[in-house]
């Protein structure tokens, strides 16, 4: 194949880019190799396969279908209330169970009302729940007609989600203590309000100390850099190798004890991590677990556990430091409902960060009674998690916060469906569909990666340049470097065969590394790809070996 079009200097200007803007160059070169084949608009021989992304192609259609269930009886209990013209009224709650037993009898042929009727009975067993309260809370939130009350999370909303982080989360061994939980539009965010109060609050400070584990979503590195927080970044970097040649993407013991510098405030982390798609080792949350207790008492973690349910057994930081740890959990790629941006922040009730701001001197506490003041004639007892949804609607709008309530009612039904032996089994399917997507792509590739049981596999990040030393040695490794960009084999793969794959340096991983979204294809795509980036790498092998003769 020839080289790319676009030169080193073009390519070098790229790379400043942000790896999902930079993808947007990805995809137009793509197009163009598909516009530019003969017969490009019945069947052309470049087929555009955009695995940048992390949007998967599957949704969980179980809980989606008692959702709308729920929806026709919400309606019925609204017409029952006051019946016009397109005229209902609000949802009655004394009766609302009977009603509900009723309109399940009257509609056994309804699509999800079997799922519905499973949810109900499993949250009303396993909580004890009043059911004309919890019918009522379900109707209510399919219906829209109020604002959330309480604002934070609507409260069987949270005793659900709840025991979903405690079965998933932390494979179903909680830690001691309450988790409170502040409903939110998704990860992204949860990412946005947890910065922001932090620094509202004086917990952290422009120019502050942060640490970040290493490659990770790339916000969580570009968030520091802005203007608003210009925080001094140190990075955890995953350099292990397994062996020659193959990267484990796992944490030294030395790197992880840059932590013990009590001059860092913030550790953020992706767990699973995103891309390397590998759970924390229980090896390193311990080395955290004991820096915390004995170097570094008031670090706050954030960590980001998206992909948790794609690993046996995931257990988050937060169940062996729940004081120092702000959870945050999106329900987007497990159930593919990206576009219903459902996430939560989850906080232990006993927690340091609260600790800390009890302790702040008196002018600092002044100033936050001010700020939230309006709110309660005690504002130094709100809590962090009390003061996320504050600042969420910049105070002042505190009274209409919160996530909406037919938002939060499907969240409940996917935390209910999880807890069903149908959602256990669609857990485990997905399991199935990213591993062999997986192997798909390495049997295309003919490239090795590490064995390790915590993969989740949702993404691969795969290193070029210690492939190039494994394979031909550290020559031909050198000759890359000299001779191209990192990010050339990623327009080559673009303008050549349509594959678009996003550059694993923009994560923080190594130069040479591209990053595959394992989700969002279909399965015997990922062999095509894979055979793609063979080629594309055999055609380097190919220049080196003609530089020699």
């Amino acid at each position: 194949m020839p080289k790319s079009t676009v030169t080193r200097e073009q390519i070098k200007e790229y790379a400043q880019l942000s790896p999902f803007e930079l993808k947007n160059i990805f995809i137009d070169l793509a197009k163009k190799a598909q516009a530019d084949q003969p017969g490009h608009k019945d069947k052309s021989s470049v087929q555009m396969l955009n695995a940048g992304r992390g949007n998967p192609n599957w949704v969980a259609t179980g809980p989606r279908e008692a959702f709308y269930a729920l929806g026709y009886f919400a309606i019925s209990e609204s017409r029952r209330v006051w019946t016009a013209d397109n005229l209902g009224g609000m949802p009655e709650k004394a009766g609302a169970g009977e009603r509900f037993d009723a309109f399940v009898r009257r509609h056994p042929d309804l699509d999800g009302v079997e799922m519905l009727q499973q949810c109900v009975e499993l949250a009303v067993e396993r909580f004890g729940f009043d059911k004309d309260e919890f019918i009522h809370e379900l109707a209510d939130c399919s219906i829209g007609d109020n604002y959330p009350v309480p604002d934070r999370i609507m409260p069987h909303a949270e005793k659900i989600i709840q025991a979903y982080v405690a079965d998933e989360m932390f494979d179903k061994k909680p830690p001691a203590g309450n988790l409170s939980l502040f409903a939110v539009e998704g990860g992204t965010a949860a990412m946005c309000y947890i910065f922001d109060s932090l620094m509202k609050n004086g917990l952290l400070k422009k120019g502050d100390k942060i640490a970040l584990m290493v490659p990770v979503f790339t916000p969580y590195l570009e968030i520091p850099e802005l203007d608003t927080y210009e925080f001094d970044v140190t990075l955890i970097e995953a350099n292990m190798f397994a062996e020659h040649g193959v990267r484990e993407w796992r944490y030294p013991t030395e790197e992880v004890a840059k932590l013990e510098d009590p001059e860092i405030k913030l550790l953020c982390l992706v767990n699973p991590s995103n891309p390397p798609s590998l759970a924390l080792s229980q090896r390193v949350a311990n080395q955290i677990k004991d820096i915390v207790a004995s170097k570094n008492p008031n670090l706050l973690i954030v960590t980001d556990d998206v992909y948790g349910t794609f690993v046996e057994g995931f257990r988050s930081i937060a169940a062996d430091l729940p004081r120092n740890t702000l959870l945050v959990y999106s329900y987007s790629k497990h159930y593919g409902c990206t576009g219903w941006r459902l996430g939560v922040i989850g906080l232990n009730d006993d927690n340091v960060i609260d600790e800390m701001i009890a302790a702040f001197p008196q002018e600092q506490k002044d100033r936050l009674d001010k700020r939230y003041g309006t709110l309660t004639l005690e504002p130094e007892k709100i809590k962090f998690i009390d003061r996320l949804v504050a600042d969420s609607r910049q105070v002042a709008l505190n009274h209409t916060a919160g996530l909406s309530l037919p938002q939060q009612m499907m969240i409940s039904l996917f935390s209910l469906f999880d807890m069903t032996e149908e959602g256990q089994a669609y857990k485990l399917k997905l399991r199935e569909i990213v591993r062999r997507r997986l192997d798909l792509l390495l049997e295309g590739a003919q490239m090795k990666i590490s064995d390790d049981a915590q993969r989740a596999g949702y993404y691969i990040e795969m290193d070029l340049l210690a492939e190039a030393d494994l394979e031909q040695g550290p020559e031909f490794a050198a000759f890359l470097e000299k001779n191209y960009e990192p990010i050339d084999p990623l327009f080559r793969l673009a303008e050549q065969t349509g594959v678009v794959l996003l550059n694993g340096g923009g994560f923080e991983g190594p130069e040479w590394s591209v990053r595959a979204s394992l989700a969002n294809l279909d399965d015997l795509d990922y062999l095509k790809i894979g055979h793609h980036l063979r080629a594309i790498f055999d055609d380097y092998i190919a220049e080196w070996k003609a530089s020699k003769a």
